[in-house]
Order: C-alpha cells, then sequence, then structure tokens
C-alpha cells in the first residue's frame, strides 16, 4: 500500500524519541489541496517546531455518575441501550481529551450501531445454540463466517471510528482497503497462529502500519516510521517475563503448599500419588500457582499493548508536518493495569469509571503532537461514517483494533 501524500519539508530539529530521526524523514509528506499549507523555506532555515500536549480534563467522580446510568439503562432494557452507553462513554471520553486548545469529538449514530450489535448478536447467539446442542453442521459454518469477514469487520470499523472522530471541526477519514486488511488481519494473524512467537511480532507490524498508513485528517495522511525488529523485542521480553512468571508461579505454589502441608499434616511421609492428588495440599498448590500465572501472564500483555503503543506513537506521522511522540513508561502502564484490576475486583466493579479515568489520564498525559504548520491550516473533505457492522463487531467481540 503506497503513501497517498506528495514530499514535503523536514523538522531539523535532533529527535529524542528516535536514535536515528533528523526531521521527518525522506518520506515526509505535506497536506495536498489549494488551502494546505505552504511549506517553510528550508534553504538554510530551520521550520518552527511546535509542541502540543494533550491531556485528559475527565474525573472519576464525574464519570461515574455517567457510567452507573448506562449500566442500569443497559440491564433494565436487556442490551438494547447498549449502543448508546458506547457512544455516550466515548463521547465523554473525546470530549475530555484535549490538544492545542480544542477537544475531540465523538458523532456516531447509536441507532444505527444498534442495527450493527442487533444483527451480530443474533449469530452470536445462534452460534451459542448450535455448540450446545451439538449442532456442529451450523457451528461450523459460522465459525468459517467469522474467520472469512474478520479482517473485512476490522476494515469496516477503522473506517467507522475514524469517520466519527472530529478535531477542529474537521473528521478524521481512514484510506486502507479491504485487501491490505486481509494482509494484516487475515495473513499475518494465520501466520502468527501457525509460527507463535517467529510470526506473532510480524503480525503486530502489519497490523500497526496498515491502523497508521491508512489514516487521514482532511487530505492529510498518515506514515509509519517503524521497522519490525522493535516488535521482536518486544514480543521476546513478553515471553521472557512469561516463562519467568511460570517458574516463579510453581515455586510460589509450592512454598504456601509446603507450608501448609507442615502446618496442618495434611500430608505425612509415604504418601502415595493418590493421597496427594487428593489432598488438600495439591490443590492449595494449583490453586496458587494458577492466579499467580494469570496475574504474571496478564503483566506480560500489558507489557506487550504498553510497548507497542509507546513504539507506534513515537514513529507516526500525519500528512509530513506533524508528529506524534509518546513519553509514558509501558512499565507504569503495566503497574497502573495491574493495581486497576485489583481496585475493580475488590470493589465487585465498582471501581471501574475510577480505573478507565486513571488509565486515561496517565496514557494521555504522557502523548504530544509536534508540528511545522498550524493545526488550523488542514483543508477537510467530506467523508462518509460509513457501515455501522464492523464496529458493533469490534465491540460484542472484542476485536482490538483501536490506536
Amino acid at each position: 500500500m503506497s503513501d497517498a501524500i506528495l514530499p514535503g519539508p523536514h523538522l531539523t530539529e535532533p529527535d529524542p524519541l528516535h536514535p536515528a530521526g533528523h526531521g521527518l524523514g525522506r518520506h515526509a509528506a505535506q497536506p495536498a489541496g489549494e488551502d494546505a499549507p505552504s511549506p517553510p523555506d528550508v534553504s538554510g532555515v530551520t521550520p518552527h517546531v511546535t509542541r502540543h500536549d494533550l491531556s485528559f480534563t475527565g474525573s472519576a467522580g464525574e464519570y461515574f455518575r455517567l457510567w452507573i446510568v448506562n449500566v442500569a439503562l443497559t440491564l433494565v432494557t436487556l442490551g438494547v441501550y447498549l449502543p448508546w452507553a458506547r457512544v455516550r462513554t466515548r463521547q465523554y471520553f473525546y470530549g475530555h481529551t484535549w490538544l492545542d486548545g480544542q477537544n475531540f469529538e465523538y458523532r456516531a449514530n447509536p441507532a444505527a450501531l444498534l442495527r450493527g450489535y442487533l444483527l451480530v448478536g443474533a449469530l452470536f447467539g445462534l452460534y451459542s445454540y448450535a455448540s450446545q446442542r451439538e449442532l456442529y453442521w451450523l457451528a461450523l459454518p459460522l465459525i468459517v463466517l467469522y474467520v472469512a469477514l474478520y479482517p473485512w469487520l476490522v476494515w469496516r470499523s477503522l473506517r467507522f471510528q475514524a469517520a466519527n472522530t472530529v478535531h477542529r471541526g474537521l473528521n478524521f477519514s481512514f484510506h486502507g482497503t479491504a485487501g491490505d486488511s486481509y494482509v494484516a488481519y487475515g495473513a499475518a494473524n494465520v501466520a502468527a497462529s501457525v509460527a507463535g512467537i517467529f510470526a506473532l511480532p510480524w503480525a503486530w507490524f502489519m497490523q500497526r502500519q496498515y491502523q497508521v498508513k491508512g489514516l487521514g485528517y482532511g487530505q492529510a495522511r498518515g506514515h509509519f516510521r517503524g521497522d519490525v525488529a522493535p516488535f521482536y523485542i518486544i514480543g521476546l521480553t513478553s515471553l521472557g517475563l512469561s516463562l519467568a512468571g511460570g517458574i516463579v508461579a510453581l515455586l510460589l505454589g509450592g512454598l504456601v503448599a509446603g507450608a501448609w502441608s507442615a502446618l496442618s499434616g495434611d500430608l505425612r511421609s509415604g504418601a502415595d500419588l493418590e493421597d496427594l492428588f487428593g489432598s488438600t495440599t495439591f490443590w492449595i498448590f494449583a490453586g496458587v500457582a494458577y492466579v499467580s500465572f494469570l496475574l504474571l501472564y496478564t503483566v506480560a500483555w500489558q507489557y506487550v499493548r504498553g510497548a507497542t503503543m509507546r513504539y507506534v506513537l513515537n514513529n507516526a506521522e500525519l500528512g509530513g508536518v506533524v508528529r506524534t511522540g509518546a513519553t509514558f513508561s509501558p512499565w507504569g502502564l503495566v503497574w497502573l493495569s495491574v493495581t486497576n484490576s485489583l481496585a475493580q475486583a475488590v470493589t465487585l466493579g465498582l471501581a471501574t469509571p475510577w480505573a478507565a479515568v486513571r488509565r486515561a489520564r496517565f496514557i494521555l498525559g504522557g502523548v504530544h503532537v509536534r508540528t511545522i504548520t498550524d493545526l488550523d491550516h488542514f483543508r477537510g473533505q467530506a467523508q462518509q461514517p460509513g457501515s455501522a457492522l464492523g464496529e458493533a463487531a469490534s465491540e460484542l467481540l472484542d476485536i482490538q483494533v483501536g490506536f
């Protein structure tokens, strides 16, 4: 997929976020159109670089009131209110996210989402029924249909999300093709399923590149400067964490179970294997090891998400004159995610609004935009919002397609 952008001015200041980065790079570009900003004189003159920090102004108490109403109405209406709850939630978080004195907006139509929710929900319910009744002649074709449509649903979801995201009166757009989605989310996922860790980082790279390169704002187009190698470093780090987590889980389970056995006398010397598996000591060992492994696996996966997000933000450009950057720590995001999960578990979910606001404030507080043109200079063009089916599927089936 080629870039639909034209060569343009470079940032000439050293980029501390990229080890080889001086400027926007050889593929830099500027927004097209007669109203696009004129390139600065680069003959010996350094373009002025302006940095804009993102900020989040939402509060846990304020969002809690919105959240509890959404939950109540969704339960009372047996899920029919869910699209309105989703839209209201995104409108709250977008509306409290500020860049250069302007907040973002989310303009999706809940009624359009409802139609997609009903269709996807009906198909999922039919699959669940067929599985429980062992109607494999019906369940298997539904699985094949889902696998075949998955890249298409991702493509439609990205188009819908972008078209309904607005900043400074201009909506974003997504110009990636369905064919490229079948490469990034079809072929890459198949390769990752077959080859595991050897292909999974490549799949992450292909998917993030597809998302960034397809993004548009007005007539500006996205460009991804990243490479596949850092994704492998992230994947290997996560694998090391998982292996170390497994060893720690076994040791911790053994210590707790051994202490219980010594104090209670649950196992005596000479006990056979049948006595071991039927003892309280064994179940304590299995329980502690399982919970410990889940916790450490969560740490490894959250590290992947945080490190990937930071790397993508540090290597994304828009129109050749805007570059994003991230300074938040992936390990800080891991700690925040773990403590958020513990708080939600202890409060039986009532801390969910607090956790969501805390996460948004942490991430957005570490994101900035650098530009060599005024953000008001971007020229808009009409964008169709597209079908809500892909967005509904991504919500109900937990397809992770967010930037």
